[in-house]
């Protein structure tokens, strides 16, 4: 059967796919200003929700992080290039171990929201950030956290918490592990952090 063109819906050009959010954006920034003023005990906590979707949507449309682009989550620390060791039940190191005396502060390589404050089984306490361009930024085997909780907008440089060896690293020395995941998959940290 023979497609009628004329009946054919052009496919979406990006200015209209833009478009098209900014008006779902507007008519749920509506929704949630009327929200707002009929509910005042939800107030601070839309805010937030608001302010966080917006800079997370910010975060997104900003570059990616590049070789030498990120100061270390442990500055005046050594680095080494851990990536890619064995681990436990076959597994590969997706990160680098950074070691300092126990209680020093980790500080953020980005700017970025919070996304997790809290333990898995490998990590132990960890910190989840999304920084520019969507990559997420893992802090794990901490002692202890900083004082943030998920949407929060952390600076380069600000602490995130603290040096330890929770999780898995019980009982080996004190050090963060830093990975960093784009598209969902982890990449080599080590190249893109500055080496002093």
């Amino acid at each position: 059967m023979p497609v009628d063109k004329k009946n054919q819906q052009p496919k979406p050009t990006l200015l209209r796919r833009v478009l098209s959010v900014v008006i779902k954006a507007a008519v749920l920034l509506a929704l949630l200003f009327i929200f707002d003023k009929l509910l005042p005990s939800i107030s601070q906590q839309t805010q937030s929700f608001v302010v966080a979707k917006w800079q997370q949507l910010s975060l997104l449309q900003q570059e990616l992080p590049t070789e030498n682009s990120l100061p270390s989550p442990l500055p005046e620390q050594h680095l080494t290039d851990t990536w890619g060791a064995a681990r436990s039940q076959g597994r590969t190191h997706e990160g680098i171990d950074i070691f300092a005396p126990r209680g020093t502060p980790v500080q953020s390589t980005t700017q970025g929201i919070v996304s997790k404050v809290g333990e898995n089984t490998l990590g132990g306490r960890v910190v989840v950030m999304v920084g520019p361009g969507g990559a997420g930024h893992y802090y794990a085997h901490l002692e202890d956290y900083a004082d943030i909780s998920p949407n929060d907008w952390v600076n380069v440089g600000d602490i995130i918490g603290y040096v330890g060896d929770s999780g898995n690293a019980k009982g080996t020395p004190p050090h963060v592990h830093y990975g960093i995941y784009i598209n969902g998959s982890a990449v080599n940290p080590y190249p893109l952090l500055q080496k002093d």
